[in-house]
């Protein structure tokens, strides 16, 4: 790890500051996705008392537990995600001098600028489908759990992105049958407690049997949460922890939304279901009597960067909500009306303000569906809420909305999300380029478009809108 400052930088934001309000709402952004780089989290939450060899970490709710370094005679160190590398990288800074890393695989995305964690291979994998390349590298991560004995400690590090990169099938399904059913999943609209269901049936890793390999180890498990309410068996579809999910529910996952998965796969849950198939691990299973799992960082930790951001720069800052969820274009309607309740009627907050949400929203996509993501769909109909909505043209130039994935890739793009006001599109390109989910040429034609590259963590998407006040 350099000693540098890490930094995410919006390309072309010369071109794209086209107001003050502008600049205030991509350095909201910036500072929400740099507060939750693992540069940044790992040191806060894990420490070593250099006296004492203790190793204290700190979750997110101020939950603390100790590791005697002493006690252990490996240190094994495991993970999945697009910040796996990253993540890493930072874990084994606090250790140094401390405690070196005898073994360790980590697997993550190819296109992450990324770290290499000294003592750890870092293997490649591909997101959002799962490759042949990715379920090897995800076997060498479940083979190094298996030696770990009684006497080693096995740090997990997970990040979103893990449940495609982290993708080993259970047998006898196959790396195809894993892309198809996944394909299938990520179309259909399913929430990702819905999609992680099924993928964690039809695993060798995922759903605590990452954990079931490493005992009777000590695990200790860092999380970088992108799922909304942090729940530990979803994020990275939950490797280290008790599964509460059963092949009875991932089916009904495939009956609820009709999808079309390999034969293979529906053979493999019912007979799940039927209990020829193992299930995967709850809380009372002896894997977890030594697993203890911490989530470090979430999308709240962007939220109150980019808060403490708007503060700075003399805005009243209100965040909405850390939990939006539903389809982008509708939610983005919700946060339009809020904005022009503010320039109308100073109420719910009286500007210059900035309103803030975070959380996870989808796209519902039909047949051949355009270029886009969840964020460049938000920033679209928000654009587009605004041009139709009350306000007249000045009122509408005075609502500034970004909306950005703070992984840096929106949906299968490659940007970021996008930054548009009330004058920014054209009321009926933007109503044909929603009908057809294709945003991204929409926003590209309108310079809206922010990219970042890959930032080196996932924390969910996060919003900023700027209301200026009147002149």
């Amino acid at each position: 790890m350099t000693d540098a400052e890490p930094t995410v930088a919006v390309r072309d934001r010369e071109r794209i500051v086209r107001t003050p309000a502008h600049a205030v709402a991509l350095d909201c952004l910036t500072a929400g996705i740099e507060a939750a780089l693992p540069a940044h989290l790992v040191p806060a939450a894990v420490s070593v008392r250099a006296e004492s060899r203790t190793l204290r970490v700190t979750d997110t709710s101020g939950e603390t537990a100790e590791y005697d370094l002493d006690d252990y005679e490996r240190v094994i160190l495991l993970g999945a995600g697009k910040a796996a590398a990253e993540t890493a990288d930072a874990l084994t800074a606090v250790l140094d001098g401390h405690a070196a890393v005898d073994a360790g695989a980590v697997v993550t995305d190819e296109t992450t600028e990324g770290a290499s964690p000294v003592g750890v291979e870092v293997l490649a994998g591909d997101h959002p489908l799962p490759s042949a390349r990715g379920a090897e590298s995800a076997r060498r991560v479940r083979e190094l759990a298996a030696t770990a004995g009684p006497d080693d400690l096995v740090f997990v590090v997970i990040t979103g992105g893990g449940s495609a990169l982290l993708a080993a099938p259970a047998d006898p399904l196959s790396t195809d049958d894993l892309r198809a059913v996944t394909d299938e999943l990520l179309a259909c609209g399913a929430s990702i407690d819905e999609i992680n269901a099924v993928r964690k049936h039809c695993s060798a890793v995922k759903g605590g049997q990452l954990a079931r390999a490493a005992a009777p180890a000590t695990v200790v498990t860092l999380a970088i949460s992108d799922v909304i309410g942090d729940p530990l068996d979803v994020i990275a579809s939950g490797p280290t922890v008790p599964d509460p999910s059963t092949y009875g529910d991932a089916l009904a996952v495939c009956d609820r939304y009709d999808l079309d998965v390999p034969a293979a796969v529906r053979e493999h849950l019912h007979a799940g279901e039927a209990g020829e198939r193992p299930e995967t691990p709850t809380a009372d299973d002896p894997a977890f009597e030594r697993a203890q799992a911490f989530v470090i960082g979430n999308g709240r930790t962007a939220l109150d960067a980019a808060e403490s951001a708007a503060a700075d720069t003399g805005y009243e800052p209100l965040v909405l909500a850390a939990g939006v969820r539903g389809e982008s274009r509708e939610a983005a309607v919700t946060h339009a009306a809020i904005a022009e309740e503010c320039v109308a009627r100073d109420a719910p907050v009286e500007p210059p303000a900035v309103l803030l949400s975070g959380g996870e929203t989808t796209v519902t996509l039909g047949e051949d569906p355009g270029n886009g993501g969840p964020n460049a769909e938000f920033a679209a109909s928000a654009g587009l809420a605004l041009a139709e909505g009350p306000l007249d043209a000045e009122q509408r130039g005075r609502v500034v909305v970004a909306s950005a994935d703070t992984d840096g890739i929106d949906g299968p793009t490659d940007a970021a999300g996008a930054v548009v006001d009330g004058t920014t599109l054209d009321p009926e390109a933007a109503r044909d380029a929603l009908d057809r989910h294709d945003a991204y040429p929409l926003l590209d034609d309108a310079d809206a478009l922010l990219r970042t590259g890959p930032t080196g963590t996932n924390v969910n998407d996060l919003r900023v809108i700027v209301v200026e006040r009147r002149d």
